[in-house]
């Protein structure tokens, strides 16, 4: 959902960054051939997770929710010379599709796709982080940030995708809408966990940023 008005939406667009050519096919393929391509982070909120990644420089990056790998792409354009990305997805008829694009960028020996449960692979991976992106199954988000947070490095940045939820979170909640219900609580979680300091920022559905203390 956008927030803005679509006027106001195409000069944000226009005035940020170009969209890489690379991300540009792989946006059109993933709205040609992908179910749910509005998943798809696209062309204004893939330059912020561009331009976030180049800030923190990180070494280590962690996706969970690859989708046809376009917020992995613009991630990887802040890693450090030798960084790494693990991205984790549950989809595997994905897997090829989002490793051409992989294979066709700079970043193609960087990027080490997991396929399976990210609370079961996530303990597996021996790394400390300098960056996540949440952006898979809200109903775990709470589950994903707990098992995070013990493998941040003191500084890191956890980003969390469609914290807004369509503006769901400032309506009256159906009493069977348990995504709802569990985001507005991972939000309130956010905001008072000891461990992170963290803004909301309006950006497309949603995009919270938390700084591990």
């Amino acid at each position: 959902m956008h927030f803005l008005s679509d006027e106001l939406d195409d000069y944000v667009t226009k005035h940020s960054q170009d969209e890489p050519e690379l991300l540009a096919k792989l946006n059109r393929e993933t709205h040609l051939k992908i179910l749910q391509p509005r998943m798809l982070s696209g062309h204004f909120q893939g330059r912020v997770l561009s331009m976030l990644s180049k800030i923190i420089h990180p070494t280590n990056i962690l996706e969970i929710g690859t989708y046809t790998g376009y917020a992995t792409l613009c991630l990887a354009e802040g890693l450090a010379e030798n960084g790494t990305i693990d991205t984790i997805d549950v989809n595997e008829e994905l897997v090829d599709f989002q490793r051409k694009y992989f294979d066709r960028s700079q970043w193609d020996n960087q990027i080490f796709q997991h396929l399976g449960p990210a609370l079961d692979i996530i303990p597996t991976l021996d790394k400390k982080y300098d960056l996540v992106f949440i952006d898979a199954d809200k109903d775990n988000y709470i589950n994903y940030f707990h098992a995070i947070v013990p493998i941040m490095n003191k500084g890191g940045i956890i980003l969390s995708d469609n914290v807004l939820w369509s503006g769901k979170v400032v309506e009256e909640v159906k009493a069977n809408d348990r995504t709802t219900k569990l985001l507005m609580e991972y939000n309130q979680l956010l905001k008072n966990d000891s461990r992170v300091e963290t803004v909301l920022l309006p950006i497309r559905d949603g995009l919270t940023v938390s700084r591990v203390k």
